[in-house]
């Protein structure tokens, strides 16, 4: 029988090309003729357009045309960052900018170097309006209007009591510990920005498809679609292609307004167009996270939780971005985490403001609402008198629960929360590290240890479908396919693993064809932690179908009985007749004889979400003099279901923990009170560097899912889920004896420091106010939340 290779650390097979030189991105490709796009850009937050010339532009050396919104068209571009047309955005500005950066003009030339210095031809004129910046200002009565035919700057909004009789949730608490929390708004920061390059021209290989685009997407599909969508085509009429992706983790969703401008640019023109983002545009473009937390938490005197209120805003920026939402989907679904809650009163308002467009980022949503509710279990615990994870221990969960429905309407897998908790304080040796802490406040020293404790649960998959194909060839090798497309995940590896497994060719014999509408039929793309458990089982199930055809040919060529053949590393032999073998190579050219091939193609379902989970220990030390943090150890302990390599699964570990920690530390993208960006260079924001970051402390339990064959969850969320309120408790564990309850992220020097003058001076704020009146005007909904939750 073929030995299997799954749970073994495989060596990606895709990192040579991405290392050597070899790979292909978006601003690498060239096709003779391709012209160049350049935008011209709002440099005020919010004013309108009294006047827009583009004469002396159109007359520059190179130029073929310069569009405006007369020109290049006022229908609305489809994206994944917008919520509804009502507020949504043309391909360019029409009429009223909106934030810094938003585009008003784009610029077509012969050279890249010709459009840059013709965009600084383009003359506007603009009328400035009333700014309004910060997402809690925007719900004040008379506060400057996004669209004012809104009648205010709220998105959306959701009010939900669980269950709806509850009443007040918090009427049975003997205590209740309460804070305002904030989750910064942080720039996406990818390796590459945004990229896409259009060329209007019937394909010579397929004259079906009449206009293909090369994009830095996570969903060429969805891409595909949204363009048909934007141009009114039929989608079979574009081929969308996705080369190699330069990070994006939410922020490539689809396409953005951007894009439906180059396709407009490029039809117009009748020839190829290339847009590429320069590092300042990616700066104005891509942002995550920005919400503001009013959280209650009610417990009895003996640690166990009664009731959860919590009254959140998002920032969706400017037209409405996707990213304001997630308090009201993701956070208001995971609003229970892992704890036993019973009561939840869940208020959420997504809010316009006059900054970029806020979209997804690495947990979209996930992160934000574990970060409350951990940071309400610290204040709990101290409250209390118990050791942070006392408490957790005591609502956790239990592992005989699951599956689980939770108050939100989820069902949870599987689970064994306090496992993951218990490994990480063992790997970190907890007692050991609080004796170390009570000896350095007893000396009176000045650099001072916190240790930071988080659990969590997150959702990932989100059920549905996804495309499996196996197809072998007539060398005997295997050409693989799925509707996933990989930007660093390592789908490649993972995929050719699992047809190793299934049909004993070697992974090097395995070829991996992605992120190409045209190659393949259909696909859901990357997003949610959804590749290896949608796209990996699909492809387990087209391999086991190849495997059944191999077998019934097989035993045809051999004169055997189909349950009597096996599948050996040799080949495919008789059982109990040594000899008698065929391979693979031998069995493709049969079938090609035959008029047929071994080929299997499969949509493949998901019934619904599965829930990885883990628990992070942070341990810092904190200078009381200077305010600075210094990350010593982070002990992750996740689980994502099966292990297939975990040399993939510790790779997004990392990646996951160190985008967390920044989050936590570091990172902010700030506007200035009348609207300017303050942070949108790498001079100004506060990106880590390998000197600040450290070597983290990885582990995995293994609770496998019923969901999938595979058995596998996601993992390349969880790292920041777990990461960041872990870090941030372990900042204010450090401060605690000083009478510190709260610091918000980023924990920076100064702020940190602000809080031990604070401290010292007894006058530490309040982290509690009330939430803006705003709330009082949402009623309780019913119907159906994000994810198909009944409120």
């Amino acid at each position: 029988m073929v030995g299997s290779i799954l749970g073994n650390r495989v060596r990606r097979v895709e990192d040579p090309e991405l290392i050597d030189g070899r790979s292909t991105y978006v601003d690498d490709l060239r096709i003779p003729g391709t012209a160049h796009a350049v935008f011209v850009r709002s440099p005020l937050p919010h004013a309108t357009i009294t006047n827009l010339d583009t004469s002396n532009a159109e007359q520059a050396p190179g130029v073929l045309a310069v569009h405006t919104a007369d020109t290049l068209g006022r229908e609305f571009v489809p994206s994944f960052a917008q919520i509804h047309e009502a507020v949504g955005h043309g391909s360019l500005a029409d009429g009223v900018v909106r934030y810094v950066g938003d585009p008003v003009a784009l610029v077509v030339a012969e050279t890249r170097a010709q459009a840059v210095d013709a965009a600084e031809l383009v003359d506007v004129d603009y009328d400035l309006l009333d700014v309004v910046v910060d997402m809690e200002d925007a719900l004040a009565p008379g506060s400057p209007q996004q669209f004012p035919v809104v009648g205010s700057n709220i998105a959306q909004s959701v009010r939900a009591v669980h269950p709806p009789d509850a009443g007040d949730v918090l009427a049975d608490a003997e205590i209740v510990v309460r804070a305002r929390i904030e989750n910064q708004r942080i720039a996406t920061a990818p390796l590459e920005g945004n990229a896409i390059l259009v060329d209007p021209r019937p394909g010579a290989d397929d004259p079906e498809v009449l206009l293909t685009a090369y994009i830095a997407t996570q969903h060429p599909h969805m891409a595909r679609d949204m363009l048909a969508r934007f141009t009114g085509l039929p989608k079979e009429q574009f081929r969308v292609v996705a080369p190699h992706v330069g990070g994006a983790f939410g922020g490539k969703a689809g396409i953005g307004y951007h894009h439906g401008a180059i396709v407009a640019a490029a039809r117009s023109l009748g020839r190829p167009v290339a847009w590429t983002e320069t590092r300042s545009e990616a700066f104005l473009s891509m942002h995550g996270r920005a919400a503001v937390q009013y959280a209650e938490l009610g417990l009895t005197r003996d640690g166990r939780i009664t009731g959860l209120r919590a009254r959140n805003i998002g920032d969706c920026g400017a037209y409405a971005g996707f990213g304001g939402t997630l308090v009201i989907g993701p956070g208001h679904i995971m609003a229970q985490g892992p704890y036993e809650i019973p009561k939840i009163d869940y208020s959420a308002i997504a809010a316009m403001t006059n900054t970029a467009p806020n979209g997804a980022f690495r947990g979209a949503g996930r992160p934000e609402a574990a970060a409350m509710l951990e940071r309400l279990m610290d204040l709990a615990a101290h409250e209390l008198g118990l050791a942070p994870e006392e408490l957790r221990r005591r609502n956790l969960i239990p592992k005989d629960a699951f599956p689980y429905s939770t108050r939100t309407g989820l069902t949870y897998d599987n689970g064994d929360y306090e496992a993951t908790l218990q490994e990480a304080l063992r790997i970190v040796g907890i007692d050991a590290l609080r004796a170390d802490q009570a000896r350095r406040i007893e000396a009176g020293e000045g650099r001072l240890l916190g240790i930071g404790v988080s659990t969590y649960v997150e959702i990932t998959g989100f059920g549905g479908t996804e495309l499996g194909d196996v197809r072998i060839e007539p060398d005997g090798s295997a050409t693989v396919m799925s509707g996933t497309s990989a930007h660093g995940q390592g789908h490649a590896t993972s995929f050719a693993m699992i047809v190793a497994d299934r049909l004993g060719i070697p992974v090097e014999k395995i070829r991996y064809v992605q992120s190409d509408t045209r190659l393949v039929r259909t696909g859901g793309g990357t997003g949610g932690s959804r590749s290896l458990q949608l796209g990996g089982s699909a492809v387990a199930a087209a391999a086991s179908a190849v495997r059944d055809q191999a077998r019934e040919l097989a035993a045809t060529l051999l004169e055997a009985a189909p349950e009597d053949i096996e599948l050996t590393d040799e080949g495919f032999t008789v059982s109990g007749v040594p000899g008698a073998v065929v391979g693979w190579p031998s069995l493709a050219r049969e079938a090609e004889d035959r008029g047929a091939a071994l080929h299997a193609e499969l949509d493949v379902p998901q019934d619904g979400a599965t829930f990885p989970f883990g628990a992070h220990v942070s341990v810092v030390e904190v200078d009381t003099e200077t305010g600075l943090v210094t990350p010593l150890r982070h002990v992750a302990v996740d689980d994502c279901g099966r292990v297939l390599n975990p040399v993939i699964v510790e790779g997004q570990q990392h990646g996951g923990i160190a985008q967390g920690i920044s989050q936590a530390l570091w990172e902010q993208f700030l506007y200035s009170e009348d609207g300017q960006p303050l942070t949108s260079t790498f001079a100004d924001y506060q990106m880590p560097t390998t000197a600040d970051t450290i070597s983290y402390e990885t582990a995995n339990t293994e609770t496998p899912t019923h969901l999938n064959e595979l058995g596998a969850k996601g993992i390349g969320e969880s790292g920041t889920i777990g990461s960041t309120p872990a870090v941030q408790s372990a900042v204010v564990d450090a401060l605690k004896h000083l009478g510190v309850r709260h610091v918000d992220i980023p924990c920076t020097p100064e702020r940190v420091w602000r809080a031990v003058q604070d401290a010292r001076a007894g006058t530490l704020p309040d982290p509690w106010r009330e939430p803006p009146a705003a709330f009082e005007d949402i009623e309780v909904q019913r119907g159906k939340a994000d994810g198909g939750v009944e409120v």
